[in-house]
């Protein structure tokens, strides 16, 4: 088999259509092609490849393992393809315009990223900015991007969620981690932990195991807000990183762990080939404005 091949961008997109549909049908009716349209491209491309892209079975059609990295790769072509559309047809080398997507972790969707993108949009009114909120276990934000479903992500660092070695980033802002509790508590310490699974992720290891007044987890919720929200219940207390501090509500009060307290690294992640686009260095311009002091990179 020779070792070039050439895939047309529909090829490309045929591949991400049946990915994301689950099926021929559905990604025809997506295309606006029929089913066996759909299915000769994808034999015709799986034939190109020499590898078998999809599972197909009465439930529809699943990526091999092949076929979820052809996918990966299809998405981020795409978008690179439209990049290249868009920057050579503006007018100034300093326009900058179009969708720019954005994969954050809750507490960064809500109390960072917001007023970035005020300034982004207000000095670059065609960027059209959209913010999907990940769960920051397992692949995390920093998946999305891998995976080519958004140009840059909004990622912890040195946590349970590895940075892909494929992708590019910077440490933006480090934060400490803090007690919360119901405010005039006598002994807060003494209060159950109320926790939730994605804080685990980004414990410093160490300094949490050397703590013997912590107890284990017996409230679990759902994400930070919903601890804030026990926490100002009264069912127990939280120990929280300053982002998901911000704005806390009423009847909260947050105590300093002192000067060996545990901190969270946050940053960026994108491709290297979209870090060198307009729209993805305009963000990274503005989150780097924003999160003061910095600290040193990736």
């Amino acid at each position: 088999m020779s070792s070039t091949v050439d895939l047309a961008p529909q090829e490309l997109r045929t591949l991400v259509a049946v990915a994301e549909e689950g099926g021929f049908s559905a990604a025809a009716v997506r295309l606006g092609t029929s089913q066996s349209a759909v299915s000769h491209a994808v034999r015709g491309i799986e034939r190109k490849l020499g590898v078998v892209l999809f599972d197909r079975g009465r439930y529809g059609a699943r990526p091999t393992a092949a076929g979820a990295r052809a996918v990966a790769h299809g998405r981020r072509v795409l978008r690179m393809l439209d990049l290249l559309v868009r920057e050579t047809r503006a007018a100034e080398p300093h326009d900058v315009a179009g969708p720019l997507r954005i994969a954050a972790f809750r507490s960064a969707a809500l109390h960072l990223l917001p007023p970035v993108l005020e300034r982004l949009t207000a000095r670059h009114p065609a960027i059209e900015p959209t913010v999907t909120v990940v769960r920051e276990i397992g692949p995390g934000t920093a998946g999305e991007v891998a995976e080519g479903r958004a140009d840059l992500g909004i990622a912890t660092f040195g946590t349970s969620s590895p940075i892909p070695p494929h992708l590019v980033g910077d440490v933006l802002l480090e934060e400490p981690y803090a007690l919360v509790h119901p405010a005039g508590h006598p002994a807060p310490r003494s209060l159950p932990l109320v926790d939730w699974r994605e804080n685990c992720s980004s414990y410093t290891r160490t300094w949490w195991a050397a703590q013997d007044w912590i107890p284990t987890a017996t409230v679990r919720a759902e994400d930070d807000g919903a601890v804030l929200s026990m926490v100002g219940s009264g069912l127990g207390m939280a120990i929280m990183p300053a982002l998901s501090l911000t704005r806390a509500p009423h009847g909260l009060e947050i105590t300093d762990l002192g000067p060996d307290r545990p901190t969270r690294r946050i940053g960026y992640v994108t491709t290297p080939e979209l870090a060198t686009t307009a729209v993805v260095r305009a963000l990274v311009r503005e989150l780097r404005s924003h999160a003061k002091p910095q600290v040193s990179a990736v």
